[in-house]
């Protein structure tokens, strides 16, 4: 008996807390409608609200980086280079930035790479190439760090994103 009303109330919680979630989340996504920052941002696949707002938080001011590829260190999605006598050698990303920032870029360029043959675009075109190439997770990690250079290039130029469709 009293097992069953512990197992009770601990469930109470678990639906009290996922009611308080989804608040929490419909909150964010409001926050992020309301940015134009942000909707910009969730013009790219992959990018939705949370990672929207928590780039937006987090990330300093774009012209602080170089280029888009130093945003992406930045995050920690550059291979680390080991160079000797004029010969570049690229090893694993590197994982010094921001963990939440890059878990959240990783995720969602796995849900892209789950919708890839519905679509049919150069960006989507150049990621299933690249996980016929060279596998699912490193596809989902390159396409992270791309992800993180377009986002550098419209907080940089305040553009829109665009898809480009498949030439030929």
């Amino acid at each position: 008996m009293l097992t069953r009303r512990l197992l009770n109330d601990i469930n109470q919680r678990i639906l009290q807390l996922d009611e308080e979630i989804l608040a929490y989340d419909r909150e964010i996504e409001a926050m992020a409608r309301r940015d134009e920052q942000a909707r910009r941002l969730m013009a790219i696949p992959g990018i939705g609200p949370q990672t929207a707002t928590a780039l937006l938080a987090s990330a300093p001011d774009p012209r602080q980086f170089k280029s888009g590829r130093h945003f992406a260190a930045w995050l920690g999605l550059v291979p680390r280079q080991y160079s000797t006598g004029g010969k570049v050698r690229l090893g694993r990303i590197t994982k010094r930035g921001d963990k939440y920032l890059r878990m959240l870029l990783i995720h969602g360029t796995r849900a892209v790479i789950a919708k890839l043959p519905d679509r049919n675009d150069r960006l989507s075109g150049w990621a299933r190439d690249l996980v016929e190439r060279r596998g699912y997770k490193r596809a989902a990690v390159a396409l992270a760090a791309k992800n993180a250079r377009i986002i550098w290039a419209l907080l940089m130029n305040q553009t829109e994103f665009k898809t480009q469709p498949v030439e030929g």
